[in-house]
């Protein structure tokens, strides 16, 4: 299969390359959307064009007898392993977000017509693995994830891939966080070696009174952009945070969309980015407040450190704003390591290399210490430290 040719298809001839029925909606949504190009607004500094020029074989995903495990394990795109006594399953969507900026999420859910449903029982943890093994692959799947009103549940997310190459990997989440609930998603990813690329276009709903905790540390290379639409319901509450550390030629980041629909909704978004070699990130935010929004809080704010003159940030904050009442900040900045703390690590017999390491080190911290568990909090640590020091 070659996504590219879908391009410019009207709903018919859509329908039929993906050879779909009776989902005229999300078909004529994805045509009206267009397949991402260098003109479209949310791809516009990622280069989705030369993965969907690429000739990928597609998989069967053919449920299997789910295994008993400590993790929930999703090996290309099917689920392998779970803890006892969850509730998953495979079923059609039922709530598509027929708003959605991303035409890929609608080009995911033609593609993966059963979705893997999780329903979070409780205050609990819980572990998902993504494996994926397959070369010159288009491996497509979502997931459907609902958790229990007055109930504290978190998920950390990891991603492994064996030694593969050429593959296309289009995933994402539709959450729905219940009333007066709290979930806290960790996303670590560590891909190096052009393993693989991936294009995640998430949906999160939360309703009144809920609280969703998002924090994503990619440490990934080649391409990878993640898509992520949120809606605040009445006094709903989002905080997004996301380390991104880049080197040689990659090709990541995050396009996102805060909406805030209800009073008194509340949202914090804070991005660190850490570029060297010939890197490009992208940090391309929008928040947006509703008429219906009034007294929300909206805060947006994005820094990067460029260790080399040929690393490049796309930093685009954006407020777009339809009320008064309300309390609102955004703002970027971009720029070298300060030669002043430098200088004065130097002078107490610190190596410049030693001392960019460490100022860059404390940097990514900031971030990585606002996950509340001190386990996964160390391992996230040690990702970092063990990439940045592999490429220094």
């Amino acid at each position: 299969m070659k996504l590219s040719n879908l391009k410019d298809l009207q709903t018919k001839a859509l329908a039929a390359a993906l050879n779909v029925k009776g989902r005229e909606v999300l078909v004529e949504r994805l045509a009206e959307l267009g397949l991402p190009s260098k003109k479209s607004e949310a791809y516009r500094y990622f280069d989705a064009e030369s993965l969907f020029a690429k000739e990928y074989k597609t998989l069967s995903y053919l449920p299997k007898t789910i295994d008993e495990g400590e993790k929930i394990v999703i090996v290309d795109g099917v689920v392998a392993s779970a803890p006892k006594g969850l509730r998953i399953y495979y079923e059609a969507c039922e709530q598509i977000d027929l708003e959605h900026f991303d035409p890929m999420y609608y080009l995911g859910h033609l593609l993966s017509p059963h979705v893997i449903k999780i329903e979070i029982d409780g205050d609990v943890e819980l572990d998902i693995e993504h494996h994926f093994t397959q070369s010159d692959a288009l491996i497509s799947y979502r997931i459907v994830l609902y958790n229990q009103s007055n109930r504290h549940a978190t998920l950390y997310e990891d991603f492994v891939a064996e030694d593969i190459e050429n593959t296309l990997v289009l995933y994402g989440y539709d959450m729905h966080i219940a009333r007066d609930s709290t979930l806290n998603v960790v996303k670590l990813q560590t891909m190096q070696d052009k393993q693989y690329n991936m294009i995640a276009s998430n949906r999160v709903n939360v309703a009144k009174q809920a609280n969703v905790m998002l924090k994503s540390f990619d440490l990934g290379g080649d391409q990878g952009l993640q898509m992520l639409k949120v809606d605040l319901d009445e006094r709903a509450h989002v905080e997004a945070g996301h380390l991104l550390y880049l080197n040689e030629e990659s090709k990541r980041g995050i396009v996102s969309q805060i909406i805030h629909k209800g009073e008194y909704s509340t949202s914090k978004q804070e991005a660190k980015n850490i570029l060297d070699g010939h890197a490009r990130g992208i940090f391309d935010a929008l928040i947006r407040v509703e008429h219906s929004a009034k007294y929300t809080k909206a805060e947006q704010n994005s820094k990067a450190i460029l260790l080399n003159e040929k690393a490049y940030m796309v930093a685009k904050p954006q407020l777009e704003i339809y009320i008064d009442e309300l309390e609102a900040s955004h703002g970027a900045t971009t720029g070298q390591l300060d030669e002043k703390q430098l200088f004065y690590l130097q002078s107490r017999g610190i190596s410049y290399v030693e001392a960019r390491k460490m100022l860059v080190i404390a940097f990514a911290n900031t971030l990585i210490e606002t996950v509340k568990d001190s386990r996964h909090q160390e391992r996230i640590k040690e990702a970092f430290e063990s990439v940045f020091y592999t490429n220094h």
